[in-house]
């Protein structure tokens, strides 16, 4: 991890002064860990949850909020101001602030849309199947939210198939029995005259 962590300092800015680092993959798949604690190896980094921007009526729909709550004031190398939601009373809270800093790490689904793509330093994957991050999900969040999962599932399944992240991935991050893996990923392996299969299928690792 902190291998990663001095990967990730080296970077060319990306965002005004910022390195703004995706941390792409399937709702379930571990992003929210593996964010954590790569944030902690990049000495407390912030960490931009998406599930603080998006709501339940903008699922996906969120980009244009993303952009100007955040994106922008970044780019300019001032304090970004957003308003998290909450998912339980359905309601956006009180403005956050985000000062620019080093490195941000952007996670949740969808980091890696196109529409964010030119604002990062470097998109990672967490290469776990879909089938198996949904259940992991589903487990994780229990009976209560069943019927939001049904609609979540469909949601998240025509996102990626209209805007796919995996083949833009620069690096792949499974977990392993001890600690995390992380491989090349998609987009520096594919060369310019090589066809990228725009899927969201695992590669062998571990």
């Amino acid at each position: 991890m902190h291998d990663l962590a001095s990967r990730l300092r080296r970077l060319p800015a990306s965002c005004g002064p910022v390195r703004l680092i995706g941390v792409d993959g399937h709702a379930g798949s571990g992003k929210s860990t593996f964010a954590g604690r790569l944030a902690r190896a990049l000495d407390d980094a912030p960490v931009l949850h998406l599930d603080d921007i998006a709501s339940h009526d903008e699922l996906f729909g969120w980009t244009g909020r993303l952009l100007a709550q955040v994106i922008e004031p970044l780019g300019r190398g001032e304090t970004a101001h957003y308003a998290p939601y909450d998912w339980h009373t359905r309601r956006f809270g009180p403005p956050r602030a985000l000062p620019p800093a080093p490195v941000i790490l952007l996670e949740g689904v969808g980091a890696g849309r196109r529409a964010l793509r030119p604002h990062l330093a470097h998109l990672l994957w967490m290469e776990l199947p879909h089938e198996e991050s949904w259940t992991r999900g589903r487990s994780r969040d229990g009976e209560e939210q069943r019927e939001f999962w049904e609609g979540w599932v469909r949601a998240e399944h025509e996102h990626f198939t209209e805007d796919p992240s995996r083949p833009f991935a620069d690096l792949l991050v499974r977990q392993c029995e001890k600690g995390y893996e992380t491989i090349p990923g998609p987009a520096g392996t594919v060369g310019p005259d090589q066809n990228v299969t725009h899927g969201d299928g695992p590669s062998a690792m571990c």
